[in-house]
């Protein structure tokens, strides 16, 4: 046990609402009876990146002690859990945003997927 950075919820506040859900990479958060739960704190790197999107601000860092965060504990759940998203595919080499960074471009009001790797050639021409 050490001590550290850690997602809080507040289940006063908390409605169930799953928007904490998709921001957390690592797959700390479930839905559990209608609330949103850490469901092993090894899973939560205290980031934080679910905090912004809560509605009711129900979502806190604390310091606590806990479990050591774990890479290893993270890939095994990785496997285990579905795709909650739409896999977005560059516009111009179509490699998917599972293999390279994607980035939103709007021009002249049509917009595109587009990898880092294709992005100079959009900028440049």
């Amino acid at each position: 046990m050490v001590m550290r950075s850690i997602i809080r919820i507040d289940e006063e506040l908390c409605n169930g609402c799953g928007a904490c859900i998709s921001p957390c990479a690592e797959g700390a958060l479930a839905i559990v009876d209608g609330k949103a739960k850490v469901i092993r704190d090894e899973l939560c790197d205290g980031a934080g990146f679910c905090l912004g999107v809560c509605p009711l601000g129900a979502l806190s860092l604390e310091i606590r002690e806990t479990d050591l965060f774990s890479e290893d504990a993270v890939e095994k759940m990785k496997i285990t859990l579905p795709k909650h998203y739409i896999v977005q595919h560059c516009s111009f080499c179509s490699v998917s945003e599972d293999e390279a960074y994607l980035l939103p471009v709007k021009r002249r009001g049509e917009s595109k997927w587009v990898c880092t790797r294709c992005l100079p050639r959009l900028i440049h021409g």
